[in-house]
């Protein structure tokens, strides 16, 4: 490695400003790593997608698709290694590289390793370093200590934006849907999402997977920049870094200094050889030597400047009878065996959670088995029909509103009876507001152009009708038939339906 070939500037930095510089680097490269990251992911992403819609188990898309995320990191802490020296790799040198590089260590981070909280900045130590396992551990405990704190907090940072991401890019569909189409799109997907649309699932799984392919490569990059901070305490990079430089301009500038010290050193030996033998101080600094008593007391008043010198009085409360310092016997042997016992299980605590719940789904298999596959192969029930009958202007009404309302809710079509009900108030409503609904409006449409009704008992009983209509149209609950007779006949006597 040769670090005059570092294109970073080293010097000590805090965590989070370490990984704030691995985060810039992967920005500045993020061509180089986006291209071979999307030829592999992409085609990853259909077959496991493809192959999960075949077995009806899409849910289980995105979550292969985490879990071999180690396997894709490989691809910004390759180009990040090589670009931070000035070799930006191109996409098929970094495809053909994953091949092989860092493929030994590949089956310990998809395996054991795959929770682990500190993956970005271990991952270059196993990948650049490739050191034997015993060494690769020890380097990673030197490595990790003081940003063991750093780069837990950092994934757990990632995950979060992660999920925001993903979130963001489901709701960016709502927002292109215009405003009087709001409602009816959104019933819409929540029809969708009942029915477990297979399209549906494909496209969440879809944003999930770019808000990962987004993420990542700055996940990878911040744990990049963690490691060269911590190679940069630990080994004195930027102290290195700096005595090589100067060996270049001294190994630049050799000749002509040689020839200088030549020059200056030839009249000194010349002038020596001419020099008396013995010589005193008066006949070196000359037969007037002054005396220094002033300048001694030049000297005083300058240290006794307070800027020069400056002094302060710090006054601290101390005990009278201090307090005997306590010598504490070291714990005993079982104590000490206690505690790494405890260090042990809360290290390996989730496996050991996640063996155990492993072991109850196999315990009880023959319980929930048979049920899942009931459930799985289940032909799913049909949907009660849900008719909304929308506002038409073109739409006969029948002359006798109010009977033919009546008719329907006594041959058993409750739901009929209340739309027809619905639609001649809507129309009802119109007329008398001198307002123009467009065809398909919504409720809420026509409560606001109810508002224009020059009497508050018809904005009050046109209310009652979106209210009772709305109750059977989403909610499934029907009036009772005192209710129903009362609306109907508010509605009649207000716009004047045929009794």
């Amino acid at each position: 490695m040769r670090l005059q070939d570092l294109t970073l500037a080293l010097r000590p930095r805090s965590g989070w400003e370490a990984a704030e510089l691995g985060c810039a680097l992967a920005r500045r490269h993020y061509g180089a790593i986006w291209r071979p990251w999307w030829t592999l992911a992409l085609p990853l992403f259909v077959l496991a997608n493809a192959l999960c819609w075949a077995l009806d188990l899409l849910w289980l898309a995105p979550l292969l698709l985490w879990w071999l995320k180690p396997a894709f990191d490989r691809i910004p802490l390759y180009v990040l290694s090589r670009a931070a020296f000035g070799q930006v790799p191109r996409c098929g040198e970094t495809v053909r590289a994953l091949w092989q590089w860092g493929r030994p260590f590949l089956f310990a981070h998809l395996l054991w390793r795959r929770l682990g909280p500190v993956r970005a900045l271990y991952l270059p130590v196993d990948l650049l370093e490739r050191s034997a396992p015993a060494r690769a551990r020890e380097r990673r405990r030197a490595l990790g200590g003081p940003a063991y704190g750093t780069a837990t907090m950092l994934t757990l940072v990632f995950a979060h934006f992660e999920i925001a991401l993903y979130l963001g890019l489901a709701m960016l569909v709502l927002v292109f849907v215009p405003q009087e189409y709001l409602g009816t799109t959104a019933q819409w997907l929540w029809r969708a999402l009942e029915e477990d649309a297979a399209w549906l699932g494909v496209a969440s799984n879809a944003a999930l997977w770019i808000a990962t392919s987004v993420l990542e490569p700055f996940y990878v990059g911040a744990g990049f920049g963690l490691y060269l901070n911590r190679r940069t305490e630990i080994e004195g990079w930027d102290i290195e870094l700096a005595f090589r430089r100067l060996r270049e301009r001294l190994r630049t500038a050799a000749p002509a200094l040689s020839l200088l010290l030549l020059l200056a050193l030839a009249p000194g030996a010349r002038a020596q050889d001419e020099r008396p033998p013995t010589a005193t101080p008066a006949e070196v600094f000359g037969p007037e030597q002054a005396d220094d008593a002033g300048l001694r007391r030049a000297v005083a008043q300058a240290y006794a400047d307070p800027r020069v010198t400056p002094k302060r009085t710090v006054r601290t409360w101390k005990p009278r009878q201090p307090a005997k310092p306590e010598r504490r016997s070291p714990p005993p042997p079982w104590l000490a065996a206690l505690s790494r016992a405890f260090a042990a299980l809360a290290e390996y605590g989730l496996w050991l959670l996640f063996a155990l719940f492993a072991a109850a789904l196999l315990l009880t298999a023959k319980r929930w088995w048979p049920w899942l596959v009931e459930r799985a192969t289940r032909e799913p029930a049909p949907l009660p029909e849900t008719r909304t009958v929308a506002y038409d202007a073109d739409a006969p009404l029948p002359a006798d509103i109010a009977g033919a309302v009546r008719a329907l809710w006594h041959a058993g079509r409750p739901r009929d009876a209340l739309a027809l009900m619905y639609r001649a108030a809507v129309a009802a409503m119109a007329a008398r507001a001198q307002v123009d609904l467009v065809p398909g409006a919504t409720e809420a449409e026509c409560l606001r152009a109810a508002r224009e009704l020059p009497e508050a008992a018809d904005r009050e009983a046109f209310a009652d009708a979106v209210r009772i209509w709305q109750y059977a149209a989403y909610a499934q609950r029907l009036p009772d038939e005192p209710r129903f007779e009362q609306v109907l006949r508010t509605l009649g006597a207000r716009f004047g339906w045929a009794a």
